[in-house]
C-alpha cells in the first residue's frame, strides 16, 4: 500500500462522513451524544473492532 492509496481513503472516508452529516445532522448529533456517554471501555473495544474490520477489508480488497 502506498502513501498515495493510504491518503485516497483517508480522502473517501471524509467524504462519505460529511455526505452523512450533511444529509441528516440530527441524526449524528444524536449520534455523537450517545458516544459522549458511552464508557471508556466500550469506545476502545469498538474502535480496536473498527481498526481491526478496517485492516482486515483493505488486506482482502488487496488480494493479501
Amino acid at each position: 500500500m502506498t502513501v498515495a492509496e493510504l491518503l485516497q481513503g483517508v480522502a473517501v472516508v471524509f467524504a462519505l462522513e460529511g455526505l452523512v452529516y450533511a444529509a441528516a445532522p440530527g441524526f449524528m448529533r444524536g449520534v455523537l451524544a450517545r458516544l459522549a456517554a458511552a464508557p471508556e471501555a466500550q469506545l476502545r473495544i469498538g474502535g480496536l473492532i473498527a481498526a481491526v474490520s478496517g485492516v482486515a477489508l483493505a488486506w482482502a480488497i488487496r488480494g493479501g
